[in-house]
């Protein structure tokens, strides 16, 4: 029965696959006489009067393959677009074979000058050693329109692909077209307002989705926002087979068995003793819990074994990364998952994406959306990050977090063990545990009271920490007292400092203590003398903050990298006989709150104690998505801190 269903369905691809008829680009042509027209006085530096992608996915006798096809028309009416369009670089490389490349440049008067071979070039990046053809445009002046179209013949990318209909400048006439075997069933699903995949009931021998847009506004750029997650796209995968009735064929279940499959080697003698071998080196064969093993493991791991990008077998296999620490991103994974599981360290792994350039849907599983790899421990609820070595246990790449992943999981029934796969959200790392605090303590001198003397505490952890602690200790003396003045001189350059220090500067304390510099300075540029009564900038010892205009209205979503808080405390010595006229000044408190919880705030406040006067400054950014329409809420509480940086006390004789 078996093998009569075999015949039957390779009898039926064979009829499908003739059925197919001619490619879609054998008959696509541009047109030989094109009239391109802007209207009179648009003044706009750029316009994309055509944006084609056609994609075809056909069997032939290697199997399936997929046809790309891309057909642009672009209206250049300034300099910086003239320089930035005069080469555009093809999807070229050793795997896909260009079939089609055209390309014309169009002036004002009509005349057509089309590019002849000698203006598509090849070149080489100096770096990878990968090769590349670009179309090299010349003779284009202002207003004139570039053409080009080009069709590649490519492995087909059919679990999951996206494509982007939408940028800084405005376009027209957009379309999308999937053409398909018959028995090939995409899916489809489009994003931000994007119009949705229709299905073409009219064709007969292929099937063929569209999407066509007469007009796609540009989007700009807008500060602290995930602009390239925010344009009109649609993602789409291959779904169905109905040749053999196969289904999901691009679902995470598959995912996660292949996953584990090649991630999680059988480990044979000589690998363990390998692992024995390196494990006792990393962590010098002290007994340690967990977390103090996997912080240590990690900063042995990113240390002493460099990632190439060379993506050979030999940098995969386990042995050879045991001997020779040298792997490539599959190789450093497969030693970290090794390591756990012959430790019985609970673990996942975990796949998912940047939330600045894809936001993970939770709802639509296409491979697109797995692009970075993740450990999650069970037990301690934390990430690590395998490959990215600016990163540290605790605090994985915070643009992979606040975003949803895909988690993979071992289960064991009977003899056979798998993965399997589960989509769970991925919690951001909480504002307490990235921490920025600053004490200062200012004394004013007797004989002298437009100088002072300041003493800085400051201290860092969390994501703040991540930028120096775990890699200070490779920073040369001369660069390391440039750092750690930096923290005075980015108050003011002027500042003498008399003391500095540097505490907990030991990379592996990371995620245990704070990073902690304190500096003493002397001053006069905080003072000024106005008759009888001194101005005290106190605003400015908090260093220069950022500071949000908005001219236009608001388009985006806010979205930060990571919740933090900030803690300030400012002791003050008033000098004797001598009172602060302007205490109420201090008084700042702005919030944003949602459904009863606190999520933004700048407060800034005080206590007076005799001659004593502490200030408290403190912020806290709770949550990393703020909606367009509380942009206003978010805007006022982080200019907040612009506005204390321009507090000035006034002390006048008591």
């Amino acid at each position: 029965m078996l093998k009569i269903k075999f015949i039957l369905i390779f009898v039926f691809a064979i009829q499908i696959a003739s059925s197919q008829n001619d490619l879609f680009y054998k008959t696509y042509a541009w047109d030989e006489n094109p009239i391109y027209k802007i209207e009179e006085g648009n003044e706009a530096s750029i316009i994309a009067l055509k944006d084609k992608i056609l994609t075809e996915f056909y069997f032939q006798k290697g199997g399936l393959v997929e046809y790309f096809l891309e057909h642009r028309v672009l209206w250049l009416n300034s300099d910086d677009k003239i320089e930035q369009f005069n080469k555009i670089y093809l999807p070229y490389s050793s795997t896909s074979e260009l079939k089609i490349n055209k390309a014309r440049v169009i002036k004002k008067n009509g005349e057509i000058q089309e590019l002849d071979k000698s203006k598509i070039l090849t070149a080489q990046d100096e770096e990878t050693g990968k090769h590349y053809k670009f179309f090299a445009f010349e003779g284009i002046e202002k207003g004139s329109f570039i053409e080009y179209y080009y069709v590649v013949q490519r492995y087909p990318r059919y679990k999951g692909n996206r494509i982007t209909f939408q940028t800084d400048y405005n376009k027209k006439n957009v379309e999308f077209d999937l053409y398909a075997p018959k028995n090939l069933i995409f899916d489809f699903k489009t994003y931000n307002n994007t119009p949705e995949v229709k299905l073409d009931t009219l064709s007969k021998n292929k099937n063929h989705w569209l999407l066509k847009m007469d007009n796609v506004d540009a989007l700009q750029k807008e500060e602290v926002s995930a602009y390239h997650a925010s344009k009109n796209f649609v993602v789409y995968k291959l779904d169905r087979n109905t040749a053999d009735n196969s289904k999901d064929i691009s679902s995470y279940g598959k995912v996660a068995q292949n996953i584990y499959a090649y991630y999680y080697e059988k480990l044979n003698s000589k690998t363990q003793n390998l692992l024995n071998k390196f494990i006792k080196e990393a962590t010098m064969g002290e007994d340690l819990d967990e977390e103090s093993f996997l912080r240590k493991l990690e900063f042995f791991i990113k240390a002493n074994v460099f990632i190439t990008e060379d993506g050979s077998d030999n940098f995969k296999d386990l042995n050879e990364v045991l001997n020779k620490k040298i792997a490539n991103e599959v190789g450093v994974l497969k030693l970290y998952l090794a390591l756990f599981k012959s430790l019985n360290i609970k673990h996942e792994i975990v796949i998912t994406s940047d939330r600045q350039e894809l936001k993970f849907d939770k709802n639509f599983e296409a491979n697109n959306f797995l692009t970075d790899f993740l450990i999650y421990f069970n037990k301690t609820k934390a990430y690590l990050s395998p490959t990215e070595l600016n990163s540290r246990y605790g605090f994985p790449p915070a643009y992979l977090t606040d975003n949803y992943g895909l988690f993979i999981k071992e289960v064991k029934v009977g003899n056979f063990v798998s993965g399997i796969g589960r989509v769970k959200y991925i919690q951001p790392i909480k504002a307490e545990k990235t921490v920025d605090k600053m004490i200062l303590d200012i004394d004013f001198k007797e004989d002298n009271i437009s100088s002072c003397n300041i003493k800085l505490d400051r201290s860092m952890s969390g994501y703040y920490a991540m930028y120096f602690q775990p890699f200070i200790h490779l920073v040369k003396d001369e660069a390391k007292t440039e750092l750690i003045e930096g923290f005075a001189k980015n108050i003011n350059k002027a500042v003498e400092i008399t003391e500095k220090e540097l505490v907990n500067g030991d990379p592996e304390l990371f995620g245990v203590k704070p990073i902690q510099f304190l500096l003493n300075f002397n001053s006069e540029v905080f003072i000024e003398k106005a008759g009888k009564k001194y101005l005290f900038k106190v605003g400015e010892l908090i260093g220069e903050q950022m500071q949000m205009y908005q001219e236009k209205e608001r388009i985006l979503p806010v979205e930060n990298e990571f919740t933090r808080s900030y803690y300030r405390t400012i002791n003050i010595k008033i000098p004797k006989g001598y009172k602060v006229a302007n205490l109420k000044d201090i008084n700042i408190k702005n919030t944003f709150d949602k459904d009863g919880d606190e999520l933004l705030i700048f407060h800034s406040h005080y206590k007076l104690n005799d001659n004593l006067l502490v200030i408290t400054a403190d912020e806290h950014y709770r949550e990393n998505i703020i909606e367009t329409n509380n942009y206003e809420d978010y805007r006022t509480v982080i200019n907040s801190a612009a506005d204390f940086n321009k507090l000035v006390l006034v002390l006048e004789p008591i």
